[in-house]
């Protein structure tokens, strides 16, 4: 019984448990996600992984009306993005940011699940990419 309250005693304390944010934005990325949701006037941009290119899977960007039944929400600094559930283990901890400079325009993905990325940097490979890969090959 001592035991039982110490620990609740221990839980209220620590509070509720922090989870690992599946996807942070810059400034710049935020900004950009804002600027294309208001002018193709929708509410969630989409983020997704298809299964494409030399390492195995690329990140897909799509507009969204509504959120899919699985589909986590991640809203931060003023823009809402959807992430696919077959994309989350992929894509959790991954920072979004935004590149405009004279060579390029594009959003790009600091992805710390990444455990190699081809050379012109289209498509990406992650431990549950890699390991399944291997079970079929």
């Amino acid at each position: 019984m001592k035991a039982s309250r110490v620990l609740a005693a221990a839980a209220a304390r620590v509070g509720p448990a922090m989870r690992k944010q599946v996807l942070t934005l810059t400034e710049e990325a935020a900004t950009r996600v804002h600027h294309l949701l208001q002018q193709r006037q929708k509410p969630f941009l989409r983020l997704g992984v298809k299964a494409r290119g030399c390492n195995g899977l690329s990140y897909t960007l799509n507009y969204a009306d509504e959120k899919g039944k699985f589909d986590e929400l991640v809203e931060e600094k003023g823009v809402r993005i959807l992430v696919e559930p077959k994309a989350l283990m992929h894509v959790i901890g991954t920072k979004m940011d935004f590149i405009d400079d004279k060579l390029r325009s594009e959003f790009v993905f600091i992805n710390p699940n990444s455990q190699g990325q081809c050379g012109c940097g289209e498509s990406f490979m992650t431990t549950s990419t890699s390991s399944s890969a291997k079970q079929s090959g």
